[in-house]
């Protein structure tokens, strides 16, 4: 959605939608699926530009990294944003960035986006690592067999047969 910042003067501009993206367009690892996207915000004029205020809510379903069961989690989350013109942006040299320029966007002309908006705050909400649950015991390195659902008679310690030769050194034994 295109939203003309030089309209807004004196009335903010407000939309609500629901979007969709599918997961993989996200290029997430953990990410297997995403539910319809509920986004909604306003626009409104500021001193140095404008100020653009949104929420989100979805569903998102991640695959556990230990045992690969699909995990769903619900996400309700806030962007704000100062919108300035690119003009304003510092250019000399190079510049530390503090915490508060992570809320600045600076844009080209009069248009605004927010589908790029949306986009990147879908994937900041993507947690690193989400586990089915925290006592999860993963897939057994050696049949497969998900730990969590039952035991399985592997033997644990498997030792790479290079590697066969030292168990015994130290005891004498060569």
């Amino acid at each position: 959605m295109l939203i003309r910042l030089a309209e807004i003067i004196d009335e903010p501009f407000r939309w609500a939608e629901t979007r969709s993206f599918a997961a993989a367009s996200l290029e997430s690892d953990q990410l297997v699926g995403l539910g319809p996207i509920s986004w909604s915000g306003e626009v409104t004029q500021a001193a140095t530009g404008h100020l653009l205020v949104g929420r989100l809510g979805y569903e998102q379903q991640l695959a556990c990294p230990r045992c690969l069961k699909p995990t769903t989690i619900v996400v309700e989350a806030e962007v704000e944003l100062l919108i300035q013109p690119r003009s304003s942006e510092p250019t000399l040299g190079e510049v530390e960035l503090e915490e508060e320029d992570l809320s600045i966007l600076y844009v080209d002309g009069d248009e605004l986006d927010i589908e790029p908006i949306l986009r990147e705050q879908l994937q900041l909400n993507v947690p690193m690592r989400q586990l089915c649950r925290e006592d999860c015991r993963g897939l057994c390195p050696i049949c497969g067999g998900d730990r969590n659902d039952e035991a399985c008679d592997c033997e644990e310690r498997q030792v790479d047969p290079r590697w066969e030769v030292l168990r015994n050194f130290g005891r004498g034994k060569h």
